[in-house]
C-alpha cells in the first residue's frame, strides 16, 4: 500500500466515524425539547454539509494521480480539521 492509499483509508475511516457521531447527535436531537431541537437540527445540518464537502474532497483525492495527491493533501487536512472541530463543538453543546 502506498502513502496515498494509506491516507485515503485513514480519511475514510475518520469520515465513517464522524458520520456515526452525527447520527448519534441526531438521535439526541430527536429526543430534545422543541426549542432545543431547532438549534440542534441547524447544527446537524451544518455538520452534514461539511461532511458532504469532506466526502467530495476524498472522492477528488481518490481520482487524483499519484503525483497530484500531495497537492490536495493540504486542502484535505484543512477540511478534516474544520469538520472535526465543528463536531467536537456540537457534541459538547448536546450534553
Amino acid at each position: 500500500m502506498n502513502k496515498k492509499e494509506a491516507y485515503q483509508k485513514k480519511l475514510q475511516a475518520q469520515l465513517d466515524q464522524w458520520s456515526a457521531e452525527i447520527d448519534k447527535l441526531k438521535a439526541k436531537a430527536d429526543n430534545a425539547e422543541a426549542d432545543a431541537q431547532i438549534e440542534y437540527y441547524k447544527q446537524i445540518e451544518e455538520l452534514r454539509t461539511m461532511q458532504k464537502s469532506a466526502n467530495s474532497k476524498l472522492v477528488e483525492l481518490k481520482a487524483s494521480s499519484d503525483d497530484a495527491w500531495e497537492e490536495l493533501k493540504a486542502g484535505m487536512d484543512s477540511a478534516w480539521n474544520s469538520l472535526g472541530n465543528s463536531l467536537k463543538s456540537a457534541t459538547s453543546k448536546f450534553k
